[in-house]
């Protein structure tokens, strides 16, 4: 069993259900799924960008990701419907959680200038998304075999009515905020 989902069954979860107070456990807010989106501009013009950022984006989550392809065409970016502009992985299970047990203690304080993530990021709804400028930050992926700098966009979409719910359980599992 992952750390961070022992660490949620034992510490995270009796303390969100006596921080707001609930009748059942079946409401306690959990994390649902990770979803980690890369979007590749230059994939219109370089096809080889695409198959590194799919490279990249398997190192890093231990899973393939689907190629997203664009809904409309669009005449000033000079994209065609249909053609490949991105990558997305969703990650659920076991592999969520080690993959946000990375994040939390290895890649996000390798960040430089790294003061804690902003606690703003939130949607209303429970949800988190947080951007990364590059993908240099996970250990898996080697400074020399990189062909450009990348970013992509997590998102953490969870069970929390609010984002005070989803904030809370977000801390307890080891998110670092800012202060």
């Amino acid at each position: 069993m992952p750390r961070i989902k022992e660490k949620y069954n034992n510490e995270v979860a009796p303390a969100l259900m006596e921080k707001f107070n609930y009748k059942s456990i079946m409401e306690i807010p959990k994390l649902e799924k990770v979803v980690i989106n890369m979007g590749i501009g230059e994939a219109k013009d370089n096809p080889k960008a695409l198959e590194a950022a799919i490279e990249d984006l398997t190192m890093i989550t231990g899973q393939k990701p689907v190629v997203t392809r664009a809904k409309k065409s669009i005449s000033n970016f000079k994209i065609r419907e249909g053609m490949a502009i991105g990558a997305k992985v969703t990650l659920r299970g076991n592999k969520m959680y080690e993959f946000i047990d990375k994040l939390f203690n290895v890649a996000l304080p390798r960040v430089r200038d790294f003061r804690g993530v902003s606690t703003k990021s939130f949607d209303g709804r429970g949800n988190y998304s947080l951007g990364i400028k590059e993908q240099l930050i996970f250990p898996e992926i080697e400074y020399d075999k990189i062909d450009k700098v990348r970013g992509m966009d997590i998102i953490f979409v969870t069970t929390a009515k609010n984002d005070e719910e989803s904030r809370e359980l977000l801390r307890l599992l080891g998110m670092p905020f800012s202060k």
